[in-house]
């Protein structure tokens, strides 16, 4: 059964929020931290990843990305801290494994 993440990146220093859905995390904020995704993150060097879901609906996933995206900045706030008080980057060592990049 395929599983699908919501994800909320930010940059190094906490100030711009990114959030997305995928259907492979990995993959995913690879292409983030390697800039392969143009637009957004790309150009604001978003691509710390510090809260995510997950679940096997698409459709929960999709509706749940809407609804975080219309919360102001303080509701985003206290999810990643409560989640994660120190902001840590989640992915920190995933792609030290060379077999993780080709993902």
């Amino acid at each position: 059964m395929p599983n699908f993440y919501v994800y909320l990146l930010t940059n190094h220093n906490n100030k711009v929020m990114y959030i997305g859905v995928t259907n492979d995390l990995v993959r995913r904020i690879y292409e983030h931290k390697t800039k392969q995704v143009a637009g957004f993150t790309e150009k604001y060097n978003v691509n710390k990843l510090v809260y995510a879901e997950e679940t096997s609906d698409v459709h929960a996933a999709l509706a749940r990305e809407k609804e975080m995206k219309k919360w102001r900045r303080e509701k985003k706030n206290r999810l990643v801290t409560a989640a994660n008080p120190e902001w840590k980057d989640l992915s920190e060592g995933w792609f030290e494994d060379p077999s993780l990049r080709s993902r």
